[in-house]
């Protein structure tokens, strides 16, 4: 193996610690503890384990952190109301919905119903028009910000890079193409956004200085399609099996990550590259979010 591995779970314990600080700072000047809300409807497994892993995060770092459970079955309307709640208490500085929502629930109405302001998943409108205009009032989707934290502080140089994004979600496909192609620090890159519909997906890939795969297909992106000394961002946590003896599931990326590891210069790794930068990034935008409104 010749690439760099780009640790998430490390760079993220730096980012907590930091933020740890910033909390102490926050209580002791202004008696603000920072409010995290998060909302779980049903018992995905997935879902669970990620609102379970956010919870010890917020816990860890002294939050006040309220976690709410719902049915599956629960109406659309039970959702909003609590929603609702957590828009008009003051303790609370952010609130989380965890994704996909129950076929039966409409996942735009349910994000347009999160107060701006406490959106500290950056998913609402207000806020993805925000990174639009390049307004730096605008709360940053988790996922992407994490992906251009971990290429800041592993110094690789985006202005003028050639950044290949294949997945084009409103997660983080798009949101990052908008990201790293503005103007300033962390961005100033020429991006191209591809998806699995691309006609020649290999030949955009192959000019990447920095390919990002978060097109959801396991072993999507093949060690041939890399440029050599290529940064690799695999994005991609896909359940392909489960291991019985250690009752845990079989994660895949979406990049194959043995043969493309002798090829690129940095790689993420499937699971804790960028997983866990995103849970990093949620917790410093409820951090940001108190800090904007302190106890009075």
């Amino acid at each position: 193996m010749s690439a760099k591995i780009l640790d998430g779970a490390a760079l993220s314990r730096a980012i907590l610690d930091e933020l740890g600080e910033e909390v102490a700072a926050l209580r002791a000047a202004h008696g603000t503890v920072p409010g995290l809300a998060t909302i779980l409807v049903g018992e995905d497994p997935a879902s669970v384990s990620y609102v379970t892993r956010k919870v010890a995060t917020a816990h860890a770092l002294g939050f006040h952190e309220v976690q709410e459970t719902l049915p599956a079955t629960a109406h659309e309307a039970e959702l909003l109301a609590c929603i609702e709640r957590h828009n008009a208490d003051p303790r609370i500085h952010g609130i989380l919905v965890q994704l996909p929502l129950p076929r039966h629930m409409e996942e735009r109405t349910i994000i347009h119903a999160i107060a701006p302001e406490k959106d500290v998943d950056g998913f609402h409108p207000v806020n993805l028009g925000k990174l639009l205009m390049g307004d730096a009032t605008a709360f940053l989707p988790c996922t992407p910000a994490g992906i251009r934290e971990m290429l800041m502080r592993a110094g690789v140089r985006l202005d003028g890079a050639e950044v290949v994004i294949v997945g084009r979600s409103n997660i983080v496909g798009k949101p990052l193409a908008v990201l790293l192609g503005q103007k300033g620090p962390g961005g100033n890159a020429t991006v191209t956004l591809t998806h699995t519909g691309t006609r020649d997906l290999a030949a955009h890939c192959r000019r990447a200085d920095v390919l990002v795969a978060a097109a959801g297909v396991p072993g999507l992106v093949r060690s041939e399609w890399i440029k050599p000394g290529a940064v690799v961002i695999d994005v991609g946590v896909n359940r392909v099996g489960f291991n019985e003896k250690t009752g845990k599931p079989i994660l895949s990326g979406d990049v194959e990550f043995a043969a493309a590891a002798e090829v690129a210069g940095m790689i993420t790794p499937v699971p804790g590259g960028v997983g866990p930068m995103t849970i990093a990034m949620l917790m410093k935008n409820t951090v940001r979010s108190a800090r904007q409104h302190p106890a009075a």
